[in-house]
């Protein structure tokens, strides 16, 4: 229901007091839509509030600027405004400190968030209960001295470390040929040729390919 024509001009009044700043026409029929104000009947009361002093208003060659009386309002003086400031600083040090809290409770949250749930604990603790009993039966059975690898998997285990020593020495002996060949006619220093292009012997990083094959014999010794 729209408002009675003496109510217009108290609403239209008390919306300029309140924004307290520059307005024209329709910033204030905008912003009064939601009293079912037409334009027509804001720019009226606004005219009537200049005319009866209620407000003030400025020509921008056209446009009307209405603002409200300034003298009505209570203008602080220096230790008002001072006492303001600080106040409003310890408002922004409660307000960040609140905003600490916040972040705090929800990175809290989000660390709950990723935990398990009970029925999760539950099934995880299953799950860990039957690979501990498993382990401790083969244990028991490495103690009574059962052999838990078949003697076909052992030999094919044999056949494939076999293969890579042979693959190894191979490797070993075809690198060694083709540096030979490279460096016995390179004015270049074999030791720092080797640092200038990043070759690495298998001894350089404490590899030994001896004890490798010693380890293939000592198993077999043992059978």
């Amino acid at each position: 229901m729209a408002p009675k024509p003496d109510n217009t001009e108290g609403i239209v009044l008390n919306f300029v007091n309140e924004q307290n700043r520059p307005l024209n026409v329709q910033n204030a029929a905008d912003a009064l839509q939601k009293f079912n104000l037409k334009k027509a009947a804001v720019q009226k009361a606004l005219d009537n509030l200049c005319e009866s002093g209620k407000i003030s208003f400025k020509e921008y060659g056209k446009q009307k600027i209405y603002m409200a009386r300034q003298d009505q309002f209570d203008i602080p003086d220096s230790e008002e405004l001072n006492r303001m400031k600080q106040q409003n600083a310890n408002l922004q040090e409660k307000l960040d400190e609140q905003k600490k809290a916040i972040s705090e409770v929800d990175a809290e949250m989000k660390s709950l968030q990723s935990n398990l749930t009970l029925e999760e604990i539950h099934a995880k603790d299953a799950k860990l209960r039957k690979e501990v009993d498993e382990m401790e039966k083969k244990l028991i059975k490495l103690r009574e001295g059962v052999t838990l690898v078949s003697p076909e998997e052992r030999k094919a285990i044999e056949g494939l470390y076999s293969e890579a020593l042979n693959q190894w020495r191979r490797r070993k002996r075809m690198f060694r040929d083709v540096w030979d060949a490279i460096t016995e006619n390179s004015p270049k220093n074999p030791k720092e040729f080797k640092e200038e292009l990043g070759v690495e012997y298998d001894e350089d990083v404490g590899v030994n390919f001896q004890s490798f094959a010693d380890l293939m014999q000592h198993n077999k010794k043992r059978r």
